[in-house]
């Protein structure tokens, strides 16, 4: 089954892939490309892949989050919500459920969250393209 990419997955991953736009989502030209990476992603260490890659402190926005924040305004008032930008200090752990959880720091306050969650900001930061294939990976497992 050929699943759908996000156009935003780095630049080696598209050279690798050659995705294209379609109706039905950004797609591999090639569905063999697509295994291939995806073997790749399956077998890595993703902890240790993203420690020896990213380089900390980096900004993130939350773009996902419990269900409560997008009907209620809660995630305005609580630190480390949708919507809000902190910065990543550090990988912390792995987790089966949630994946990679990152420390992280908002106004003085520091927490936790899952880096599936998350977006590099600016798009131009050198961290945008390792988070976004974890990101990719993590939502196609």
């Amino acid at each position: 089954m050929l699943i759908a990419l996000d156009c935003k997955i780095i630049q080696e991953a598209r050279a690798t892939l050659r995705i294209i736009k379609s109706g039905r989502g950004n797609l591999p030209m090639n569905e063999g490309a697509f295994t291939k990476k995806y073997q790749e992603w399956e077998n890595r260490d993703w902890r240790k892949w993203l420690e020896k890659n990213l380089v900390f402190p980096f900004i993130v926005e939350r773009k996902e989050d419990d269900d409560d924040a997008y009907f209620t305004d809660i995630a305005k008032h609580a630190p480390f919500r949708l919507g809000h930008k902190m910065k990543v200090l550090k990988v912390i752990l792995e987790d089966d459920f949630y994946g990679i959880i990152v420390k992280v720091r908002e106004k003085g306050r520091v927490g936790s969250v899952s880096l599936c969650d998350v977006e590099v900001t600016p798009k131009a930061d050198q961290n945008f393209g390792f988070v976004r294939e974890y990101v990719v990976w993590f939502a196609n497992r």
